[in-house]
């Protein structure tokens, strides 16, 4: 690189530099947020586990209302338990519903999952509830989409609420601040590779 290109690259860099900070002086405004992450790509709850540790990483406090996946033996929950108080875990999930197969047993166990995330939803020393897998009971009918977004709607306003699952319904996306959609690519599952430690679980 030659110097001439050296004061070109630095003159671009101050110009974007400038932009940038002219486009941060109006953002002030800092509250809790309500996050989507869904879509048929892998890393849906990977990515809120990856929230929860930067939330214990400034020492706050965080809630996980498990809908689904009930107390498998994940890697995640052994470590975030290790947080002890810092990090509360409620599994109510029994399953995927197509093992379940009953539709009864699975609504009861989406309303026990949604009273646990209220209780800690209005707990003013969690800074943070990640409601995961609540899009696939909110898909399959478990609970009552205007429910949670009313729920929603009257959060604490300094609590931030991470929502987990494919097919978000459109009334939680419209309720929402910031939704990700994780595509769906290339998948080891459609080659024969079943889920494995540390990848999916």
């Amino acid at each position: 690189m030659t110097n001439e290109d050296a004061q070109r690259h630095k003159v671009k860099m101050e110009k974007k530099k400038a932009a940038r900070d002219k486009i941060m002086s109006g953002k002030t405004d800092q509250r809790g947020l309500v996050i989507v992450h869904t879509g048929k790509g892998k890393g849906k709850s990977t990515a809120a586990w990856g929230m929860v540790l930067r939330m214990l990483g400034h020492g706050k406090r965080v809630g996980i209302v498990q809908f689904v996946k009930g107390k498998w033996d994940t890697g995640e929950r052994v470590v975030l338990e290790k947080f002890g108080d810092q990090c509360v875990i409620e599994a109510h999930g029994e399953g995927f519903s197509w093992e379940s197969q009953d539709l009864e047993r699975d609504k009861a166990a989406a309303v026990r999952a949604w009273d646990a995330a209220l209780r800690l939803m209005a707990d003013e020393t969690v800074a943070m509830v990640v409601l995961d897998e609540i899009n696939i009971a909110l898909r399959y009918g478990q609970l009552d989409a205007a429910m949670v977004v009313a729920g929603l709607q009257a959060k604490r306003e300094a609590l931030h609420v991470v929502l987990t699952g494919r097919n978000a319904l459109d009334e939680i996306i419209n309720a929402a601040d910031l939704v990700t959609e994780m595509t769906l690519i290339k998948h080891p599952f459609r080659s024969g590779v079943k889920a494995q430690a540390g990848i999916e679980f």
